[in-house]
């Protein structure tokens, strides 16, 4: 027997998802994961753990095989229209999370996956609220204070990544005048503050990997800048803000910055990672002309670990308003953690993780 308000989540088992489940899970609600194929071993193995760490029944999770890239999803008619039917709530997170991605893998999963959920979503008669998963690189190249309402644009991309996400996005927006919709925009994910613990090596990682090659040379010459943020979230807020936001009637038709009010400069980053590997702080701060040019030099990613298409994110003059999800979680005592109350956690799992 199913309970009235069945959660469908894509993008298990993945990052954020995985996480978002364990959380929704004390409910005792049933969920709906779309997985593909090849990953249903997996998304058993952590279905078990999830049921075992929060004393729930196996019962109430259902794994449905498909993809979003698929015309209904790429479910079997059976579970399409046992999906269809009872779902109220929608979770959407799968999406190709990768700078490098090419155009037509991007073009595929991102844009027209989320097309296809998109169309899926206006057939449910019991939804109520549809949560996508969105990125704030949605702003490409602008440059500036990016407000929550922000979207629309010419300013252009760095890469397919963001032009896909956008894409998606515009397509979720529109479908706001039809459907109870809410946008969540991440700014940079990073591991859980609590326990370091992460699933991708990308964003601020780089700049820890580096200096963990040789700390106390490293540290000496800051290749940060005072005119640029790189704006962290850790996965924990994330996700402790989707939970909540997850039953919100607020929320509905709004557009959701989950970013760091207060950001740190890329020259601050430096100095906080630097200070905790090693204890020491920078002496000489390079210019960010030389920092970028030296990057985006062939041999660079080697000598760095950075790769050409990280190098941007470095040297990207934007910042992220969120007063309108602070507004709807600060009265649950939601707050970002400021980056230098969880450095050591993160840093520390990279020190003893160098590879996942």
């Amino acid at each position: 027997m199913l309970s009235d308000e069945p959660f469908f989540i894509t993008g298990f088992p993945g990052f954020i998802a995985n996480r978002l489940l364990h959380r929704l899970a004390t409910s005792g609600r049933d969920f709906f994961l779309l997985v593909q194929p090849a990953l249903v071993p997996r998304a058993q193995q952590v279905i078990a753990q999830i049921a075992g760490d929060n004393q729930s029944s196996l019962a109430n999770f259902h794994i449905f095989p498909g993809d979003i890239s698929q015309p209904n999803l790429g479910l079997a008619d059976g579970d399409l229209e046992t999906v269809r039917l009872q779902t109220t709530r929608i979770f959407h997170l799968a999406a190709i999370y990768d700078l490098a991605v090419t155009q037509d893998v991007a073009l595929r999963v991102n844009v027209a996956g989320t097309r296809n959920l998109n169309e899926f979503a206006r057939s449910m008669p019991r939804l109520v609220h549809y949560h996508h998963v969105s990125t704030c690189f949605v702003a490409g190249k602008r440059e500036g204070h990016i407000l929550e309402s922000d979207l629309r644009h010419a300013a252009g991309f760095r890469n397919f990544y963001e032009e896909s996400k956008y894409m998606a996005e515009l397509a979720v927006d529109l479908l706001k005048k039809d459907l109870p919709v809410t946008i969540h925009r991440p700014a940079v994910v990073c591991g859980d503050s609590r326990t370091g613990e992460t699933g991708k090596y990308d964003g601020v990682y780089y700049l820890i990997n580096y200096l963990l090659r040789w700390p106390t040379a490293l540290s000496f010459f800051n290749i940060g800048n005072h005119d640029v943020c790189l704006n962290l979230v850790p996965v924990d807020f994330v996700v402790e803000a989707l939970t909540t936001l997850a039953y919100d009637d607020v929320a509905i038709g709004k557009t959701l910055q989950l970013a760091d009010p207060n950001p740190l400069t890329t020259y601050q980053l430096f100095n906080t990672i630097a200070e905790s590997i090693n204890g020491s702080r920078s002496r000489i701060t390079i210019p960010p002309t030389w920092v970028k040019f030296f990057l985006m030099l062939p041999p660079s990613p080697k000598i760095t670990g950075l790769p050409h298409h990280g190098v941007p994110y470095f040297f990207v003059k934007q910042t992220y308003d969120s007063t309108q999800a602070q507004k709807l979680l600060d009265p649950h005592h939601i707050q970002c953690p400021p980056f230098d109350s969880y450095v050591d956690k993160i840093v520390d799992y990279a020190a003893r993780h160098p590879v996942l």
